[in-house]
């Protein structure tokens, strides 16, 4: 694969993942990146590699796993189970790679209860640091059970504002010291324009994750502002807001990654739009503002020293 263009479903909530593959196929792309509840609605893991499969798509991820911040021993358990059935989830479709959204505070969960096998906690555990330590703990419990599978733990950092409530891993360089001890075909990053575009070592660290061979998907979408007031739908279509998209995947083709770029964007407005408009806004933008700068860029081993 050589930087083909896939569709995150998030960006099409409102779509069936049978429904999200047949757009898919009919704009011309051979690539989705499904999240787990349409696996669910769909049969299960089995009969949704049969829909993705059968519209000729390949799953270049499988949206996600994580959120192993519980501090009790239940919550921890749930956590890990859960962690497991996606790893096997993934394998089922036919990708190896499990995007891993870490988990906020404790006291936060309650927050996004409705997403994910997440355990209510104590309002009062606000301890980031304990939190971050139990991640650790997490993937490397993990990490025996996704290697059996094939599967690759794809740790996403966030943008600091989902610090308390989606992930206290904020940084690349966060994620790439999280993932440090394990092998790189177990443990991966992705590295999301919305959540890292700001971070001023972005460069650093991705020729850093392209060096340690840990770069598992690069998925694209614009910062917009204002923030919507719910800031989660504050993403927008490539060039629409603040992201220098030819300078980040310029970084990101010299650190050596040619794979597929997914396009993940929660925003109401084109969430609520024809599915057909948004993919063929998605293929001219990306043709415009991304593939240029991948193509056009030269790995680090053959870029001139400056």
């Amino acid at each position: 694969m050589s930087f083909e263009l896939s569709l995150n479903t998030g960006t099409t909530p409102n779509l069936s993942l049978e429904q999200a593959a047949e757009a898919v196929a009919e704009a011309g792309l051979t690539h989705i990146g499904p999240w787990r509840h349409l696996l669910e609605q769909a049969g299960g893991a089995q009969r949704s590699a049969a829909i993705i499969a059968a519209a000729g798509l390949t799953a270049t991820t499988l949206c996600r796993g994580g959120f192993l911040t519980p501090a009790d021993a239940p919550g921890r358990r749930a956590a890990l189970e859960s962690n497991r059935t996606a790893i096997r989830e993934a394998a089922m479709i036919g990708t190896a790679e499990l995007i891993m959204v870490v988990g906020g505070l404790p006291a936060a969960a309650h927050l996004i209860g409705g997403h994910d096998d997440v355990v209510e906690q104590s309002i009062a555990d606000k301890d980031i640091l304990g939190a971050r330590e139990r991640v650790a703990e997490g993937i490397a419990e993990l990490v025996p059970y996704a290697a059996e599978h094939g599967v690759r733990l794809v740790l996403e950092p966030l943008h600091p504002m989902y610090a308390a409530d989606r992930a206290v891993l904020s940084t690349l360089g966060e994620a790439l010291d999280l993932a440090a001890p394990h092998p790189a075909q177990t443990v991966g990053v992705v590295l999301d324009t919305f959540h890292v575009w700001w971070d001023p070592q972005l460069r650093e660290m991705i020729a850093r994750a392209g060096a340690e061979h840990r770069i598992a998907s690069y998925q694209v979408c614009d910062f917009n502002l204002p923030l919507a007031a719910d800031a989660l739908k504050s993403r927008g279509m490539m060039g629409d807001g603040y992201v220098d998209f030819p300078t980040i995947s310029r970084w990101v083709a010299e650190a050596g990654y040619t794979g597929p770029v997914e396009v993940e964007i929660f925003n109401q407005q084109i969430n609520d739009q024809d599915a057909a408009i948004t993919l063929e806004t998605m293929k001219q933008r990306f043709a415009q503002l991304v593939l240029p700068a991948l193509k056009g860029a030269r790995p680090a081993a053959e870029a001139p020293v400056r």
